[in-house]
């Protein structure tokens, strides 16, 4: 059956039926409570399409609310709001719900600017006229094609190959396996494939593409096999570093069901990915040895290190479908952070999760004195400026180690990345407490 020919599961929703007939001169504040409620919906529901967290969404669609003169309870998870708004005579229930989920940042800062204006110019326009300027942000699909989040993909995971220890020919290697895997990714995803086919498709074809490479590259050039460790980077651009991360920030202000729910979907993407690398390890004859020792002065790395961090994070950062300003913005908090966090561990011994507590905390705290400057949703700057910390590489190899049964290394390398997974969240909820008021308290 052909993409035209499929039923949809999830029914449109009309919005501008939602609006009161004849109304389209008056402003919104003396529309009827189901219009105003249609207007908090709308945007709820569309800040929750960009990935952003509950906390965000329910901040959001209070300050509509009080500026419409009306209040709102809403109840948010991963994919489906559950909201009433009242105006002292009347209540409105309403139920959303998401067809999918990702992350966009281009959309969430035209969202942003949407509810900051809304007090001053927002409020005096119909509700008709609303739901127009939400028609045109509703538009804002992605900004790059799949050849283009190919590269951005390709730049993140040659990056991160370096800063997990490999050298020029691991780096080559997964630049292009991450590349392909991502393009066939964005494509399958562009005609709405179901999220296990990919995944798999496309961490299948990564690994068999750095295979491929490795394997020519022995053939003619006689290039050690011991290069075949960096397969694994070739597919952690698939790793969910965004939902893990709101997961613990939504947490840290009691909404469990959101952040619970997120928590579960980026675990759920884990284990579909490391699964499906494990059975191309298999078939492949590959295993995650160690990367070949490389000899550079501390100088040196710490230069490439700020240089393959902020390629990392500038990769990443076009993939959720940041602007190029703001994906460097991004970019030059996480080499900051993520080469301090490094020079931590390597120095002074620290332990990887405390280091990864610390680089958090620096994009948080850095994010917040640049905020205003930079004119961008704090989180479409924190949270791409520390996914680079993601530790993918220990969850593989947490989940390889268990494939072959040798479980007091799969429980280390699994023990690890969990410590790292939750520094990383509890980094940037206390750069948070520290650098606005707002968050220090439960109201």
């Amino acid at each position: 059956m052909q993409a035209a020919e499929l039923k949809k599961n999830h029914m449109d929703i009309l919005w501008h039926e939602y609006t009161d007939k004849g109304g389209e001169d008056r402003p919104v504040t003396e529309a009827s409570l189901t219009e105003k409620a249609s207007i908090i919906g709308r945007v709820g529901i569309m800040l929750l399409s960009c990935g952003t967290g509950a906390w965000r969404v329910r901040s959001s669609m209070n300050e509509l609310a009080e500026i419409m003169g009306i209040t709102c309870t809403a109840d948010i998870g991963l994919m489906s709001i559950e909201y009433t708004c009242f105006d002292g005579e009347d209540g409105y229930t309403q139920s959303l719900c998401l067809t999918n989920t990702g992350v966009n940042t281009s959309k969430l800062n035209r969202l942003e600017k949407f509810i900051r204006n809304f007090e001053k110019d927002g409020k005096n326009i119909s509700g008709e006229q609303l739901h127009q300027l939400l028609d045109d942000i509703e538009k804002i699909h992605g900004l790059y094609s799949p050849a283009a989040l190919g590269m951005a993909s390709a730049l993140a995971c040659g990056a991160f190959t370096f800063l997990l220890g490999g050298g020029p020919i691991e780096m080559f290697c997964a630049f292009i396996g991450a590349g392909i895997g991502n393009f066939v990714r964005c494509k399958l995803i562009r005609h709405h494939y179901t999220l296990f086919l990919c995944i798999v498709s496309s961490v299948s074809l990564a690994c068999f593409a750095y295979a491929g490479l490795l394997k020519l590259g022995e053939i003619l050039w006689n290039v050690s096999i011991q290069h075949e460790a960096g397969y694994i980077c070739a597919m952690l651009f698939i790793i969910p570093g965004f939902p893990f991360i709101t997961s613990g920030i939504d947490m840290a202000k009691l909404d469990m069901r959101s952040g619970i729910e997120r928590f579960v979907y980026a675990l759920l993407i884990i284990f579909v990915a490391t699964m499906a690398a494990w059975i191309m390890a298999l078939i492949l004859h590959l295993k995650p040895i160690d990367f070949p020792k490389l000899s550079l002065q501390l100088w040196e790395q710490i230069l490439f290190r700020l240089m393959a961090s902020f390629c990392g994070v500038f990769g990443f950062s076009i993939m959720f479908n940041s602007p190029t300003r703001l994906a460097a913005v991004a970019a030059g908090l996480g080499a900051v952070a993520n080469t301090l966090r490094l020079e931590f561990v390597d120095l002074t011994n620290m332990p990887p999760a405390a280091a990864a507590f610390i680089g958090a905390l620096t994009a948080g705290v850095l994010a917040s004195l640049i905020k205003n400057k930079a004119g961008y949703p704090r989180i479409a700057v924190t949270v791409p400026s520390i996914v680079i910390m993601v530790p993918g590489l220990y969850l593989y190899r947490g989940f390889y180690n268990l494939g072959i049964m040798s479980l007091s290394e799969s429980a280390s390398w699994f023990a690890a990345a969990m410590l790292i997974i939750m520094a990383l969240p509890l980094g940037l909820i206390f750069a948070r407490i520290l650098t606005d008021p707002s968050f220090r308290y439960c109201t």
